[in-house]
């Protein structure tokens, strides 16, 4: 059981991660982190809780993370199986092709960068950062 909770658990508030989520659970919260992205970079998270390869890419995410807690970027956690409306509107309002899992880093109300499935790393985020 501890392998299967160590790589598949869903429970957003488990383990020792310094990365703080901010769950995406309606439009007014997708406008209000692409209205954040005007002031500082925001990054979402589209995470399929029924998806093992999601599940290791956020727990790869959170692993790895090692901005300072005041740090860039506001990080928001969809799950796109339960918001799947929100993530369509996400891929139309940002004209990113819907993947998943899929990491998207938002600039100034647009997207500037997005990876999926092995490619969603805290190094490729920074090198997008910077």
């Amino acid at each position: 059981m501890a392998f299967f909770d160590k790589f598949f658990n869903s429970d957003k508030t488990k383990g020792q991660s310094k990365l703080k989520w901010n769950l995406l659970e309606s439009i007014e919260h997708l406008e209000e982190a692409i209205a954040l992205s005007h002031n500082h970079p925001v990054a979402i998270f589209k995470h399929s809780t029924r998806c093992s390869i999601s599940s290791v890419a956020k727990d790869r995410l959170e692993r790895s993370w090692d901005f300072p807690e005041d740090g860039v970027p506001s990080m928001y956690y969809l799950d796109l199986i339960s918001y799947r409306s929100i993530s369509n509107e996400i891929a139309e309002r940002l004209k990113v092709h819907h993947e998943s899992p899929q990491l998207i880093l938002i600039s100034k109300g647009e997207a500037i960068y997005d990876a999926s499935h092995n490619y969603i790393s805290v190094a490729e985020l920074k090198e997008a950062l910077s």
